[in-house]
């Protein structure tokens, strides 16, 4: 699409293929790009009525679902069964559910079970590559109940799979147990159980989808230590020295971390407990390639983890991006300290963030698993992404 307004290309560049993917789940492959590219005319011609008052996506795809509606009741037909129902139901599963999860098993009467609601949630997280947020913004639901309804229908699907390694595959938290290296006072076991169970509750929530989102099922059983303060934290694994936010570490299949009790001055109690949903997603992706980037498993992590607002991302990023200061991939395979002060963990989170929206899942599996062979995980060279991603960056800040 060319125009007069730049920044409108930008945005066509960044959400087209997205917005494809999600409208792909309602209507056949043609139908859905000819509301795609209508939808974008429609968006350039009424751009200066964008308030913000949600993503740039959302309203797109407000526009281009609406166009559907119009189309679809100009022909006197109803949306939702504008595709043979069963064919649907089958494509969802062997081309988009199968297909990310890799399940060699049919889960066709297992999907079915699910609320329509409940498999456009499960696939626009998955094969759309929505966030939580714009989710909410699609189907009209609170953050906290997509999540909640995501993984209930998840533990569903789980218990109306009879295969065993379907049942392995969605309970990777029965893998994973806890150790406490603290004293053992009284006292100090009923905190440890306050805390084992809030950290599980916590990991619950999140990591089955996780695995199923990097298409992996650990190959080890995962151990989590827990340390009473961020002083025996330190001395524990060496590093007396660390600055104050440093509360974690992998060591082979075990994380070792502070306690959320006593926090310290860089944290809270659930700062530490979403850090334990990144940690684990570092553990998981070297699981997957122990050869994988820095700037790899430290953005992913950091982005299922959102310890990290977004505004407080942008803040601390804006004036390096506006100096042309974006960090390169080897820059950011930097291991000292100095990590955190070149925003190292901001930029790797917003770096894998719009791998998954320009190159969807599959990209970002590809590259997980193929980190030096970018021809192969995006069609293009690492400078050419590595320019992507610095043209999106300042679209994103309006720089």
């Amino acid at each position: 699409m060319s125009g007069p307004n730049d920044e409108f290309d930008k945005i066509f560049e960044q959400y087209y293929k997205k917005i494809l993917r999600y409208l792909s789940l309602k209507v056949d492959y043609q139908t859905a790009e000819d509301a795609t590219q209508l939808a974008f005319v429609k968006a350039l011609e009424n751009w200066n009525t964008f308030r913000g008052e949600s993503s740039v996506f959302t309203w797109i795809s407000h526009i281009a679902y609406n166009l559907l509606k119009n189309e679809f009741r100009k022909r006197d037909r109803n949306l939702e069964t504008s595709v043979d129902m069963l064919e649907m139901e089958n494509r969802f599963i062997t081309v988009e559910f199968a297909k990310n999860v890799e399940l060699r098993i049919d889960v066709t009467a297992a999907l079915l079970k699910l609320s329509q609601l409940d498999r456009e949630i499960i696939s626009l997280h998955y094969d759309v590559g929505c966030t939580f947020k714009e989710i909410s913004e699609l189907v009209g639901m609170r953050i906290s109940a997509v999540k909640n309804r995501l993984y209930r229908a998840l533990t569903k699907l789980r218990n109306e799979l009879d295969d065993r390694e379907a049942q392995k595959i969605m309970s990777i938290i029965d893998t994973i147990s806890i150790e406490s290296k603290n004293a053992g006072t009284t006292n100090a076991t009923k905190s440890d159980n306050k805390i084992y169970q809030d950290i599980i509750e916590h990991l619950r929530v999140n990591v089955d989808q996780i695995c199923l989102k990097l298409k992996h099922h650990p190959s080890k059983k995962l151990t989590i230590e827990i340390y009473p303060d961020f002083s025996s934290f330190h001395q524990a694994v060496n590093e007396p020295d660390a600055p104050d936010w440093f509360m974690g570490i992998i060591e082979a299949d075990t994380i070792k971390m502070a306690s959320p009790l006593n926090p310290g001055p860089e944290h809270t109690y659930q700062s530490i407990l979403k850090s334990t949903v990144h940690l684990f997603t570092i553990w998981l992706v070297k699981d997957i390639n122990p050869s994988a980037p820095k700037w790899l498993y430290q953005g992913i992590g950091g982005y299922e983890a959102g310890l990290m607002t977004r505004e407080y991302i942008y803040e601390s990023t804006m004036e390096l991006v506006k100096r042309g200061d974006i960090p390169t991939f080897s820059e950011l395979e930097n291991n000292t300290w100095d990590f955190e002060k070149m925003k190292g963990f901001q930029f790797s989170l917003l770096l894998c963030e719009f791998i998954q929206q320009e190159y969807g899942l599959e990209g970002l599996n590809k590259i997980i698993r193929t980190p030096n062979d970018f021809e192969a995980a995006f069609s293009c060279p690492s400078m050419e992404v590595h320019k992507q991603w610095t043209t999106n960056l300042s679209n994103q800040l309006k720089i």
